[in-house]
């Protein structure tokens, strides 16, 4: 699929791509600008598929990368995923999409809101209605009301019968661990996800607890600059809906205490056999349950097969890919005592004649940690200001840890 602004550009600027993609070994390592004769490509990669700009003037990276990861969010936010078969089933309102966000190659409209008023969202019934009337498109004929508002990220006139705003404070972890259980790198890409429904031109403020702990911050455009660097408040005029409000990183000179360890023993011995032993179990969760636990490690291609037994749940070994994958599920934080910890034991399969790997397999691990955030950063209240009634308000803690990003080293 590919969109063209102001000139078109063919379709072997596509080879230099493909060059820098058949040179690494993950997907997720194709460097995020190539430099060509000519042109710059600057990429991302989200949900195993590739989204990429072609430049024919030197820009800022980052804010062409800001904006690829817009328009992933608002496909994610119509379709309700951004997935190749999601985009094939609704190819039109994609492009009218891309219309409306890019003007003459410049950002135009990336709010969610407003474009929703341009372009309506596709539901069963629309494409029922579009079938029989043999109308494709799904651009409004109507201005939207924001347009004739002074703040342009929000509507005029919202009025809703319940008032509520919700704050989602979710932090990911990336980190790398040496077989000996020391940190070698720690950091936390952290952001805030708002649902704010409120009737009106609400004005807010959100302190925290600790903000000198936030580092690296961006915000949307609805949150005022010059608060937040005097008072390191959060104070703005919410969008209406579902957005982003600062996105912030906490780099590795912080103390982030790590909410899980893993005990492992791999050997690859002489001959045909090997020995594989995994043990889990919380560290520092504050009274939290671990959930979503999943432990995955790509082998060596010398291993033939893994005859493996988990304690609690699930464990899988593609002799293909050579990737083997153990899904736990839950830890509590109780599980202090050894013995009921969660394992995984069992023999390596070896292919009889090759040589020993010369290093042990690196351990991915992905978890879940609700009701915390792993930093310490927590919310110390949110007031509105400039409407009369009082709104509901909620404020949830989720640290994760995205995929392929907490490597443990055995």
């Amino acid at each position: 699929m590919e969109k063209h602004w102001k000139t078109v550009v063919g379709k072997s600027i596509c080879d230099y791509f493909f060059e820098a993609q058949s040179k690494c070994a993950n997907s997720e390592d194709v460097p995020p600008v190539i430099a060509t004769p000519h042109h710059y490509l600057i990429n991302i990669f989200r949900n195993s598929l590739y989204f990429v700009a072609v430049l024919t003037n030197e820009i800022a990276p980052l804010f062409v990368i800001e904006f690829l990861h817009r328009i992933m969010d608002v496909f994610e936010d119509y379709f309700g995923e951004c997935t190749e078969t999601s985009l094939k089933d609704n190819y039109v309102i994609v492009y009218e999409l891309l219309d409306e966000m890019l003007d003459s190659g410049l950002p135009l409209a990336t709010e969610t809101n407003i474009l929703k008023e341009l372009i309506k969202p596709p539901n069963i019934f629309r494409k029922v209605a579009n079938l029989v009337t043999g109308d494709n498109t799904n651009i409004s004929n109507t201005l939207p009301s924001s347009q004739l508002s002074n703040i342009p990220w929000r509507r005029m006139g919202v009025k809703y019968t319940n008032n509520e705003a919700y704050f989602d404070l979710i932090e990911e972890i990336d980190a790398i661990i040496d077989r000996n259980g020391t940190t070698i790198m720690c950091e936390i890409q952290g952001y805030i996800d708002c649902c704010v429904k409120l009737s009106g031109m609400p004005d807010l403020t959100l302190s925290f607890v600790n903000p000198r702990l936030l580092d690296d911050v961006s915000f949307h455009p609805c949150v005022r600059l010059k608060k937040w660097e005097s008072e390191r408040v959060l104070s703005f005029i919410p969008p209406d809906g579902n957005f982003r409000l600062i996105s912030y990183h906490i780099g590795s000179q912080n103390t982030i205490s790590i909410p899980i360890y893993v005990k492992h023993n791999i050997q690859f011995r002489e001959g045909s056999n090997g020995r594989f032993e995994l043990t889990v179990g919380p560290k520092q969760t504050m009274g939290k349950t671990l959930e979503s636990v999943v432990i995955e490690c790509a082998m060596p291609k010398s291993v033939l097969n893994c005859t493996l037994t988990p304690t609690q749940g699930k464990s899988t070994f593609d002799p293909v890919k050579k990737n083997l994958v153990w899904d736990i599920g839950k830890i509590e934080s109780n599980t202090q005592n050894t013995t009921r910890l969660p394992s995984l034991r069992g023999n390596i399969v070896l292919s009889t004649g090759q040589p020993i790997p010369e290093s042990n397999p690196i351990l991915n691990v992905r978890f879940t940690l609700n009701q915390i955030a792993i930093s310490g950063i927590r919310v110390q209240r949110v007031d509105m200001h400039g409407e009369k009634y009082k709104p509901f308000k909620g404020v949830k803690y989720i640290t994760t840890v995205k995929k392929g990003r907490f490597q443990i080293r055995t």
